[in-house]
């Protein structure tokens, strides 16, 4: 009896994948001013990114992608902050006929949704690069997952207007920069001298979530960078997390992502990084 065949599976080439990576800035020099032939989606994971593209100028914050266009001229307008990094990936997009149901909008400048999701994708899709080298069909397809997220994150435009958001704004912005001391929904409402409650009510409106959730979130971002990163241990992560109890870290840690620390530590996986 003759061997039993794989299953061949043909998968359509709608993306045509080249090399990735993650960048990490020193805090010296500034993006090189060029005209590629690929696109390239670019994911701020730290800091501000700051870019022009045939004129238009992009500030690309943290958790915001950016899709640069082939044939466009684009470079810095500003130097690297010394906190900065980012992931990038270059593509292009064969020709062909295509349905209309097998396109998506992809916006070119987002705040993505779901960020964890996001550098979760990059970090495969690297480790993908740096175990067997670009591979056109794994590669292709999670570029198009990672082009999915920007699909369904919001457009970055004009703030709204009122006072509202901008309130909430700040208050965001002072969980992104002083979530590693000791902060807490009323010390911030305290130092935006507002109403604990409208400013909690404002957040949640604004951001889907109370701002104790969005200290928590921001916290558990970082430590899993630094786990990932695997040069501290568990109680030092915790510390420079904000987290002045270790235990309550790994309750915390574990309720949310499902596993420890520690685990999540030996799911890390290499990614190819570049340094200005």
């Amino acid at each position: 009896m003759a061997a039993e065949e794989g299953l061949r599976l043909p998968i359509a080439h709608t993306i045509e994948a080249a090399n990735g990576g993650l960048f990490i800035s020193r805090g010296v020099g500034t993006h090189p001013r060029r005209v590629i032939d690929s696109f390239e989606l670019i994911f701020v994971r730290e800091g501000v990114l700051s870019l022009h593209e045939e004129g238009r100028e992009f500030e690309v914050a943290q958790d915001e992608a950016l899709i640069l266009w082939p044939g466009r001229e684009h470079g810095g307008t500003l130097p690297y902050p010394p906190d900065l990094q980012f992931y990038w990936v270059h593509f292009r997009l064969p020709g062909g006929r295509r349905k209309p149901g097998d396109t998506l909008l992809v916006p070119q400048h987002t705040r993505i949704a779901r960020p964890e999701q996001m550098s979760g994708l990059f970090r495969r899709l690297l480790n993908e690069q740096e175990h067997y080298g670009v591979q056109a069909i794994p590669a292709g397809l999670m570029i198009a997952l990672l082009l999915w997220e920007v699909t369904i994150s919001h457009e970055v435009g004009p703030q709204l207007e009122g006072s509202a958001p901008i309130l909430a704004s700040r208050a965001d912005t002072l969980i992104r920069t002083h979530f590693h001391e000791p902060i807490s929904a009323s010390s911030v409402a305290t130092q935006l001298r507002c109403n604990p409650d409208y400013l909690g009510r404002v957040f949640r409106r604004i951001y889907r979530c109370t701002l104790t959730e969005a200290i928590h979130a921001r916290r558990l971002r970082h430590a899993k960078l630094l786990l990932a990163e695997g040069r501290l241990g568990v109680d030092q992560v915790a510390r420079q997390c904000g987290f002045d109890d270790a235990s309550y870290f790994r309750r915390v840690f574990k309720r949310a992502e499902g596993m420890t620390p520690q685990a999540y530590r030996r799911l890390h996986v290499r990614v190819h990084v570049n340094t200005s």
